[in-house]
C-alpha cells in the first residue's frame, strides 16, 4: 500500500508552519514572509501605489516559496485566521504544476504550535 504524502500548512501573511503529516512525528518547515506585520498595517492605511506594489511583490515572493516547497506532495491542508490562505491556493491554482494535489481551505484562529499538530492530526486521521 502507497502511502500519500501529507502535508498541513498553518500560514498568515507573515509566517507558515508547514508539517508533513507522518505515523511516526511532524517534520516542520517555517517559512516567513518578509513583509513584516507593521508594513502591512502601514501599506494597508495608505493606498499609495508604491507601497502596494512592494507589498504584494514580497507576498508574491512567500507564496512561491511555499509553493516549492509543496510541490511534491498530494493532500494539503491549508489553515489559518487571515485571507493569506486563499491567496496562496488562488495562486497555485493558476500553475499546472499543483493540479494533481488535493487542497483544502479551513479558516481556524491563531493557533500555537502544539495546536497546529493537533489540527493536522486530526484532520488527515478522519481523512
Amino acid at each position: 500500500m502507497k502511502t500519500t504524502k501529507k502535508l498541513g500548512i498553518w500560514m498568515d501573511h507573515s509566517m507558515a508552519h508547514l508539517m508533513e503529516f507522518t505515523s511516526k512525528h511532524f517534520e516542520i518547515e517555517t517559512i516567513e514572509s518578509e513583509l513584516s506585520n507593521q508594513e502591512r498595517i502601514a501599506s494597508l492605511a495608505k493606498s499609495e501605489n508604491s507601497n502596494f506594489s512592494k507589498e504584494r511583490k514580497q507576498l508574491f515572493e512567500y507564496y512561491k516559496k511555499i509553493g516549492e516547497a509543496i510541490k511534491n506532495y498530494k493532500r494539503v491542508i491549508l489553515f489559518g485566521p487571515t485571507d493569506a490562505k486563499i491567496e496562496l491556493f488562488d495562486l497555485l491554482s493558476e500553475d499546472t504544476r499543483f493540479l494533481k494535489i488535493k487542497f483544502e481551505i479551513k479558516d481556524t484562529d491563531k493557533m500555537d504550535v502544539n495546536q497546529q499538530h493537533n489540527f493536522v492530526k486530526e484532520y488527515f486521521s478522519r481523512a
